[in-house]
């Protein structure tokens, strides 16, 4: 078995995204960056101090998106290109200088908040009654007047926006440069192991041995470098506290949750109730796997292997647009073709190197094309990790037709409710489809393993971790690797209970993961997917109607509070009913995998 990971240069350019689609060649990259700075500077001279009217108020704005457009340009260039590898240091430098430079940008621009948080009320509504355009970005202006800081302080931060984002950058540099994994031997044969092969390949391996040998070789490397990312993290919500003080929020829960216009209820609901409800049905499913593959015992090391191994099927990329498409049509022409461009316009970069990315995401340059990354498997997970991804860019294609820059995105809450949606509707065609026990349970089986268990549990105990990670930090406490560590293994103990033995190197989950550098965003999967949840149903049961609400809800971007884009779908998220209801169906999917499997081996 030949594992060995290639160099980003070597592998095969089909499989990579195009960038020149963003800026064709270096020249317009620096030639826009350059125009950046000097329309910052225009910017300063001919409103600072002046925004005291209306129509001068809104005449800046404009000018404002206009800048903003073009430095989130360069900066999602320069990004993307980082992220496929991260041992580049020619494209390392490039990153580090633009975002020096956008930093700088930034800096300079400050005034513009700052000016329109000091202004009187009257003015500022006069300017609100006078766009619809700018009238959501005003609205947000205005609410956040009660923890404005000085203009200078707000100037200085924007300035040291690139050294404030220093922990992400040496999470990522510990994981993605400077880990360099051994090779292992199962049975003989020998193993090379990453990130990327250990996450997308053996770990889910249908061999026992060699999935809990992979776990223990990258256990035990990640586990050196467990003081320094600790480090990392304990800076980053030293970070997030200091500013949550300065800006004068009760705790750093009511900072964070702020910008995601939700309140503390909401987001405690979701930990709880999932934490109490939903183990008893997965340490169920983890009952289930035990039996499956004849285990000794129940380990972490094997929660993420497939019911039935022998039946996942291969899918090469080519195949994969059936699946695709298939699932997709449901949602109408308008969206099927946005997503469909995405192999046609190389939105997607799947290829496998060193030095990429782990896990996947969708970056949404303003007026391009959405950019993928994932790392494909070659197995029909990765057709749940590709609709996902779409499910985001699908979105943002719709919001960025329907609204400006500032008003794209919908709160932090709401964001995975699109990706997961494209989750469900891929399981609902499968099943439709193919009418076969076997074929049934695995679907039913990939829905719990793949959407359900990544974004209900992996996720969710990140959240019910870092919620206990910032109780401390709250109350003026720190955090040290060890500490994290205690922290983690006991979310997983009170989880999966005695089902499951949370063996050595569980606990160094809380290491695999860049959510824990963007705020509360882990607790967001559960959120969204309970949504999307619900709403898959309405498509389900009601069509084209059902459809036609969603789409709506994808064209509104951020215009509206997660409560009124739940509420234009029929989901009330002030209660806990939807959450329940979704409990509940992943224990009745649970509980027909059960049955089915009991079926099958009645047969055989």
């Amino acid at each position: 078995m030949n594992n060995e990971l290639k160099k980003r240069s070597e592998v095969d350019p089909s499989l990579t995204w195009d960038l020149s689609h963003i800026f064709k060649t270096e020249e317009e990259y620096e030639k826009t960056l350059g125009e950046v700075v000097e329309k910052s500077k225009d910017i300063e001279k001919k409103y600072k101090d002046k925004l005291n009217n209306s129509d001068i108020i809104l005449e800046c704005i404009e000018e404002y998106e206009n800048l903003y457009v073009k430095a989130s340009l360069t900066s999602d260039y320069t990004y993307l290109a980082t992220s496929v590898d991260e041992t580049n240091d020619v494209n390392q430098s490039k990153l580090i200088k633009n975002d020096d430079i956008i930093s700088q940008v930034m800096s300079r621009i400050t005034f513009i908040k700052s000016e329109l948080q000091e202004i009187e009320d009257r003015i500022l509504d006069e300017a609100i009654e006078k766009t619809q355009k700018y009238k959501v970005y005003l609205k947000d202006i205005k609410r956040s007047k009660v923890h404005i800081l000085h203009p200078e302080v707000e100037k200085a931060f924007a300035g040291l926006s690139s050294v404030l984002e220093v922990p992400y950058k040496v999470y990522n540099q510990a994981k993605l440069a400077d880990m360099n994994f051994p090779k292992f031997k199962v049975g003989g044969k020998e193993y090379s192991l990453s990130y990327v092969l250990f996450e997308n390949t053996y770990q889910v391996d249908k061999n026992t041995e060699l999935r809990r040998k992979s776990f223990e070789v990258f256990s035990n490397k990640i586990k050196e470098y467990q003081n320094t990312i600790g480090t990392a993290y304990q800076t980053q919500v030293q970070k997030e506290k200091i500013i949550s003080n300065m800006k004068k929020f009760d705790s750093i829960f009511d900072y964070l949750l702020f910008d995601q216009k939700v309140d503390r209820e909401l987001y405690d609901r979701q930990i709880d109730i999932i934490m109490e409800r939903l183990a008893p049905h997965m340490r169920k499913y983890a009952k289930l796997i035990k039996k499956v593959y004849n285990l000794d015992e129940m380990t972490f090391a094997d929660l993420k292997v497939s019911i039935d191994p022998e039946y996942d099927p291969e899918v090469t990329i080519e195949e994969s647009k059936k699946y695709i498409e298939g699932a997709l049509s449901v949602m109408g022409k308008e969206y099927l073709d946005i997503v469909m461009k995405s192999y046609k316009e190389k939105w997607v970069d799947f290829a496998q190197n060193i030095g990429k990315s782990t896990g996947g995401f969708c970056a949404t340059p303003y007026g391009k094309h959405p950019y993928i990354l994932l790392t494909w498997n070659g197995l029909m997970s990765e057709v749940f990790t590709l609709v996902h991804e779409l499910g985001h860019g699908g979105h943002f294609v719709l919001s960025q037709e329907n609204n400006n820059l500032f008003n794209e995105s919908p709160s932090l809450y709401f964001i995975e409710a699109p990706s997961t949606m494209n989750e469900m509707l891929l399981s609902n065609y499968l099943i439709k489809n193919e009418d076969n026990a076997r074929f049934k349970r695995w679907v039913l089986s990939s829905m719990i393993s793949n959407t359900y268990y990544h974004n209900f549990v992996t996720h969710l105990l990140e959240a019910a971790y870092q919620r206990d990670v910032y109780k401390i930090i709250d109350n003026g406490g720190s955090v040290h690797a060890k500490k994290l560590s205690e922290i983690k293994r006991d979310v997983l103990e009170r989880f999966w209970g005695d089902e499951v033995k949370i063996n050595e190197g569980a606990e160094l989950t809380w290491m695999r993961q860049p959510h824990y550098y963007m705020g509360l965003y882990s607790y967001t999967y559960s959120a969204g997917l309970t949504v999307a949840t619900q709403v898959s149903q309405r498509i389900l049961n009601e069509g084209e109607k059902a459809v036609e609400d969603w789409k709506n809800v994808l064209r509104a971007g951020g215009t509206k509070t997660p409560v009124e884009l739940a509420k234009m779908v029929g989901v009330d998220i002030t209660t806990d009913k939807p959450l329940l209801d979704t409990i509940e169906y992943i224990g009745s999917i649970i509980d027909e995998i059960v049955e089915l499997t009991e079926e099958m081996e009645k047969s055989n």
